[in-house]
C-alpha cells in the first residue's frame, strides 16, 4: 500500500471515527434529555390533575381543568390515577398499575419518583388536599421522545455520511498535494544513471523535509559521481602503471634478444629489467595492501597499541631508510596519563600508515625540517604531521586520497599516489580520520585522529 493511501486512510479513519464518537455522545445526551423533559410533563400533569381532581375550593377544579385542556396538548396514551394514602402509610392499590412498591417508597419520601416501563414513562407526585393525602400518577407513552430521537438520528446519519464522503475527498487532495514534491523527485531519480550523474533534484527552496531529502539525495549524487570518477581514474592509472613497467621489461628481454651483444649490453639490459620488475613489484604490493585494507579488519591482529612507541618505531626506521632526515618529534604535548597514549588498533597496518605519511613529509619537503606532535584529549589521540615542502595545490585537494593520484606539482618527484589512500583506508579501519590543511610553497600539515 502506497504511503498517499496510508496516509488518507489514517485521516479518513481518525476523523471519521470521530465524528461517529461525537454523534453518539449527542445522541446519548439528546435520549437523556428527552426522558427528563418527558418526565417533567409528566410531573406538571400529574400536579394539575391533583388540584383539578382534589381541589381546595371548588372554583380551583374549574380553573385547572381548563388550563389542562385549552393549554395542555394530550399526550399519547395518557393515564391518570388518584391513590389515597392512609394515616398508617399504606397505599391504597390500584389493579391497572403494575408499579413496584420501591416506586410508592420513593414518592412517599420524596413528594416524587419516576419509572419506566419499556416506551411508557410515569410519574408520581405526593399531594396533600382537604381529603386527605394522595398519591398522583400520570403516564404516557414517549412517543414524542421516539419521534425526536428518529428525526435525530436521521439527521445525524446524514451529516455523517455527507462529512465522511467530504473527509475522503478532502484527505485524497490533501495526501495528493503532499506527496506531489516526492513524486516530483522520484520521477527525476528515476531518469538519472551511471551515464548522467552529473544530474541533480531540483526542489523549492522551502526548508522543509522534501528539500532536506532532495538535497540528501543530491549529496549521494555527489559521492556516487566521485565514486565513479575515483573508480575510472583508478583503472586508468592502474592499467597505466602497471602497464609501463610491463612495457620496458619485455622491450628491454626482447631487444637483448634479437641479436647477439657485449656482455656490458646484456647487463645493462638486465639492470633495467631488475629496476622494471622492483617498480612493478612495488606497485603490486601497494595494490595488494590498498586492496587489505578494504576488510573490516577481523582477520587483523587487533590490540592495545602505543602511539608514544609506535613513532619511536617510524623514527628509527626513517633514519635507517633517510640518514640524513629532519624529522624531529615534539614531545611538549605528549599527555601525562598513560591511558591517553594507547589505542585499539593493529600496530603494523598503523605503523604503515604513519610511515608513509612521514615519508611523504620527506619527500616532497626535499628533506626539509619534519615535526611529529602527540597530543590527546579524552576521546581521541591527535598525532599531527607537519612540513615545509611543497604543499598541495587547493584544486587537488578533494582528491589526494583517490588511489594513483597525484597532485600536478609532483612531476619531479617519484611516487605512485597509493601512500595517502592507503593510510586513509588503515585509519578508517580503525575508526579513526586523516585532516589535510596545506599551502603550496609553505608546506602541509597532517592531523591523524584515533578514538581512545
Amino acid at each position: 500500500m502506497k504511503i498517499r493511501t496510508k496516509i488518507l486512510l489514517i485521516f479518513a479513519g481518525l476523523t471519521i471515527s470521530t465524528i461517529m464518537v461525537m454523534s453518539v455522545l449527542v445522541y446519548y445526551f439528546a435520549n437523556q434529555h428527552s426522558f427528563e423533559d418527558f418526565y417533567k410533563r409528566l410531573e406538571i400533569r400529574a400536579y394539575l390533575t391533583a388540584r383539578a381532581s382534589l381541589p381546595y375550593y371548588e372554583a380551583d377544579s374549574v380553573i385547572y381543568n381548563e388550563i389542562r385542556d385549552e393549554h395542555l396538548e394530550k399526550l399519547p396514551a395518557e393515564k391518570e390515577y388518584l391513590l389515597q394514602v392512609s394515616g398508617n402509610g399504606q397505599v391504597q392499590q390500584d389493579s391497572s398499575l403494575k408499579l413496584p412498591v420501591s416506586f410508592y417508597q420513593q414518592v412517599l419520601t420524596n413528594s416524587k419518583a419516576t419509572y419506566r416501563q419499556g416506551n411508557r414513562f410515569y410519574e408520581g407526585v405526593l399531594y396533600k388536599s382537604k381529603k386527605g393525602l394522595y398519591i398522583v400518577i400520570v403516564s404516557a407513552i414517549n412517543q414524542y421522545s421516539a419521534d425526536y430521537l428518529g428525526w435525530l438520528r436521521k439527521i445525524l446519519l446524514i451529516c455523517f455520511v455527507v462529512s465522511s464522503a467530504i473527509l475522503i475527498a478532502v484527505g485524497a487532495f490533501f495526501s495528493r498535494y503532499i506527496f506531489r514534491p516526492i513524486r516530483h523527485i522520484m520521477h527525476q531519480v528515476k531518469s538519472i544513471s551511471s551515464r548522467n550523474l552529473h544530474l541533480r533534484l531540483q526542489a523549492k527552496e522551502s526548508h522543509d523535509e522534501i528539500n532536506e531529502l532532495a538535497t540528501t539525495f543530491n549529496n549521494m549524487l555527489d559521492r556516487l559521481e566521485t565514486a565513479f570518477e575515483t573508480q575510472n581514474n583508478f583503472v586508468s592509472n592502474a592499467s597505466h602503471e602497471l602497464s609501463t613497467p610491463l612495457t620496458a621489461i619485455i622491450g628491454e628481454a626482447e631487444l637483448a634478444l634479437n641479436k647477439d651483444r657485449t656482455p656490458e649490453n646484456y647487463t645493462a639490459a638486465l639492470r633495467s629489467i631488475l629496476s622494471e620488475a622492483g617498480r612493478l613489484e612495488h606497485i603490486t604490493k601497494s595494490l595488494l595492501h590498498l586492496a587489505q585494507t578494504g576488510f573490516d579488519g577481523k582477520k587483523q591482529d587487533w590490540g592495545q597499541v602505543r602511539m608514544d612507541e609506535l613513532l619511536f618505531t617510524i623514527k628509527s626506521t626513517v633514519d635507517k631508510i633517510h640518514p640524513g632526515n629532519k624529522v624531529e618529534i615534539d614531545y611538549s604535548l605528549f599527555p601525562e596519563e598513560e591511558e591517553k597514549l594507547s589505542v585499539n588498533g593493529n600496530e603494523q597496518l598503523l605503523e604503515l600508515a604513519l610511515s608513509n605519511i612521514v615519508m611523504n613529509a620527506i619527500k616532497y619537503s626535499n628533506n626539509q625540517p619534519v615535526s611529529i606532535a602527540l597530543a590527546a584529549t579524552d576521546l581521541k589521540i591527535l598525532i599531527n604531521i607537519k612540513d615545509q615542502g611543497i604543499g598541495i595545490p587547493p584544486a587537488d585537494l578533494p582528491y589526494i586520497f583517490s588511489p594513483f593520484f597525484r597532485a600536478s606539482n609532483t612531476g619531479l618527484f617519484k611516487g605512485y599516489g597509493i601512500g595517502l589512500p592507503l593510510a586513509m583506508n588503515i585509519l578508517r579501519m580503525h575508526k579513526g580520520d586523516i585532516i589535510v590543511e596545506s599551502q603550496v610553497n609553505v608546506g602541509t600539515e597532517i592531523r591523524v585522529e584515533l578514538p581512545l
